[in-house]
């Protein structure tokens, strides 16, 4: 059952179109990657969908619901969203920050079943040794789990997420994807993950959706989204993609806007 539905989805920062008539039906229990270039208008969708925005046109719904209709308290409780810069705010601990992904409303007041769905939490995603650490204290990759975990403390039905391995080492990426892809199957979560990284969304997505200029230019399994063609046609690159035990691994070879210009130089 789709539990989450985006149609015609349209949005702009007053005359200027970041977004134009985007449709998408993710789907529980797994994750849909959103790729494309810069400014292609990833953070605005996702922004869109958890209702910190609101599209002038089309509309996005839970469950057969506008979120636009939905009480922003009963909507946290649903849809968890994690931006792409968390900072991290000094004088809480991991155990604290975890907590407050259970706060739905400024009335809400520390519960037993809060604290205890809080030390599941940080256990299933073993960093319950961190749980009386600062937040400052902490290295780039442990403070991405935190925030999963504050993300996913309340159990949502859907997970948005900015650019989750940013600023991490290669070790730490993988890592953090893996859990991710983990508990979207544990948990039947539909899973947003805006991403640049190609092989990664390669590697972990079921679906990818291509955005180029505000639009949808494809959408569909990584196979056969993630060909040479799209890579030429909406990142400007010459690529190789290949399949290697069944996941796509793709190789930029060059920039074709700056072979054109060496040409034209010549």
């Amino acid at each position: 059952m789709v539990s989450l539905e985006v149609r015609n989805l349209s949005f702009s920062y007053g005359a200027t179109s970041v977004l134009k008539n985007i449709n998408m039906k993710p789907l529980p229990g797994k994750i849909t990657a959103i790729i494309g270039p810069n400014a292609s208008g990833k953070t605005t969708l996702l922004k869109c969908i958890c209702g910190i925005l609101k599209p002038i046109e089309g509309s996005v719904l839970f469950e057969g619901r506008e979120i636009s209709k939905i009480r922003k308290e009963e909507l946290a409780k649903h849809i968890a969203y994690m931006p792409q810069e968390n900072p991290a705010v000094a004088f809480l601990t991991v155990f604290e920050t975890v907590l407050l992904g259970r706060l739905h409303s400024l009335s809400w007041r520390v519960s037993d079943e809060d604290l205890e769905m809080t030390l599941k939490t940080l256990e299933s995603l073993g960093i319950s040794e961190l749980s009386s650490r600062f937040l400052s204290e902490l290295s780039a990759g442990q403070r991405q789990l935190v925030y999963i975990a504050q993300a996913v403390v309340h159990q949502p039905r859907v997970l948005l997420l900015d650019e989750p391995t940013s600023n991490l080492d290669l070790q730490h990426q993988l890592e953090v994807l893996d859990l991710i892809k983990e508990l979207t199957s544990e948990m039947r979560i539909t899973t947003i993950i805006a991403l640049h990284d190609l092989n990664l969304a390669a590697k972990y997505s079921d679906e990818v959706i291509v955005l180029n200029f505000g639009r949808v230019y494809a959408a569909g399994k990584p196979e056969s989204v993630l060909s040479e063609d799209m890579l030429r046609a909406v990142y400007g690159v010459s690529a190789k993609v290949n399949a290697h035990d069944g996941v796509l691994q793709i190789t930029i070879l060059n920039s074709i806007r700056k072979r054109l210009a060496k040409k034209k130089c010549g």
